[in-house]
């Protein structure tokens, strides 16, 4: 099943088979949880969402992530998203935008995961 092809009932019932886990942070967990909930305050400070919701791109009909993934075969989109997880790691410590790069990585990490869930969900 693509991403796109998923339907709130297949949302539903992910969310009901595999449920967030919450468990109390302690040391490193605690300060990164601190420094994540930190950097969340600022990006919600900022007028444009660079991360989920980029101005430049989305200035026509169809997000440009969605033109992309239509225009390959899943198997290509999934490089695809691994490649751009990739490169916000890699370069993350040297743009001096540490904390943006780290969440685009995580967005691309994140839509990649999502679309092997739903395409694994017929096991």
């Amino acid at each position: 099943m693509r991403l796109n092809d998923a339907t709130p009932a297949d949302w539903d019932r992910l969310q009901k088979d595999a449920p967030a886990v919450e468990k109390k942070a302690t040391g490193l967990e605690a300060w990164m949880k601190a420094a994540h909930d930190e950097a969340s305050e600022a990006w919600h400070e900022e007028e444009e969402d660079v991360v989920n919701n980029p101005e430049h791109y989305n200035t026509g009909n169809i997000e440009c992530i969605d033109a992309i993934e239509e225009s390959m075969s899943s198997v290509a989109f999934k490089g695809y998203l691994k490649g751009n997880c990739l490169k916000y790691l890699w370069r993350y410590d040297y743009k001096g935008k540490q904390v943006e790069d780290l969440q685009k990585a995580g967005w691309y990490l994140n839509k990649l995961t999502m679309m092997v869930v739903f395409e694994n969900d017929g096991e």
